[in-house]
């Protein structure tokens, strides 16, 4: 019997490599798009279906689309993401609601609403090594990246439907992400009046981390391994840059502000 995944973020970065993957594979993929224009046509084995993380009726409306379509679904990969940057005391409230909305709030909703159709399968959620939270001046994407981890591990030791729950934190991926994240902060990056050269350091960082890291592919390729898995973990780290952030974590905090406020000191000079 063909197995069923649905990946939100799919026309680009991972999530578009993580469909080509599981297309390859034979399974009926439902994946999730903003821009049509993005969406590749492989065949009837891959269904694509509109959904804006931002507006709760297009979750809805997507969810009872994938439900009309399949009694089933195995795997849920929500992949979906967006960076909001700038420093702590002049980001824009509303720049903060919408980052956790698309980053936690919105896989949230998307999970509950898939839920009586992911009995005895699993959820996938493509978080970050900035969920240790030891990143500046992207505090928001941090924190929405926490908050995706601690709710999902509340779901997973909650749920009476024997749904899996794997956390995927990977460290820099060259993807469009990077450049869409210069975009969309462009307003903060040039007028964060005090924290121009710290702005202008995340700029350069944010360009430069588009060419270089872990490939999209090669991401794709550990992440669909990982949530095939027979008995997965809990949480995984991909990437050297990752499971480094995952052992400063263990240090006390102090510890690491220092070491962290000491290095982007270098890096910015």
């Amino acid at each position: 019997m063909t197995k069923t995944v649905v990946i939100t973020g799919a026309t680009s970065g991972i999530g578009k490599e993580l469909v080509k993957l599981f297309f390859d594979d034979g399974y009926t993929v439902f994946a999730g798009y903003r821009n049509k224009d993005l969406c590749v046509d492989f065949g009837n084995n891959v269904i694509w279906f509109y959904i804006d993380m931002l507006q709760s009726g297009s979750i809805s409306s997507a969810a009872d689309f994938i439900k009309s379509k399949t009694d089933k679904v195995d795997i849920l990969i929500n992949a979906a993401g967006t960076v909001i940057s700038g420093a702590v005391e002049d980001i824009d409230i509303d720049r903060i609601k919408e980052q956790f909305q698309v980053n936690t709030f919105s896989h949230i909703e998307f999970s509950q609403k898939l839920c009586d159709i992911l009995i005895s399968g699993r959820i996938v959620n493509i978080s970050s090594m900035a969920s240790f939270g030891q990143f500046p001046f992207i505090s928001p994407y941090c924190a929405s990246k926490r908050a995706l981890d601690i709710f999902f591990n509340a779901f997973a030791l909650e749920n009476h439907k024997n749904i899996n729950v794997i956390s995927v934190k990977p460290g820099v991926i060259s993807t469009p992400l990077w450049e869409k994240a210069v975009k969309i902060n462009e307003k903060v990056l040039e007028k964060s009046e005090g924290y121009e050269k710290e702005m202008n350091f995340m700029k350069r960082n944010a360009l430069l981390n588009s060419h270089r890291g872990l490939t999209a592919v090669s991401a794709a390729k550990k992440i669909k391994n990982i949530a095939l898995k027979k008995n997965p973990k809990p949480s995984y780290t991909i990437g050297a840059d990752a499971k480094f952030a995952r052992i400063l974590s263990y240090l006390p905090s102090g510890v690491v502000n220092f070491a962290v406020k000491f290095a982007m000191k270098l890096r910015i000079k």
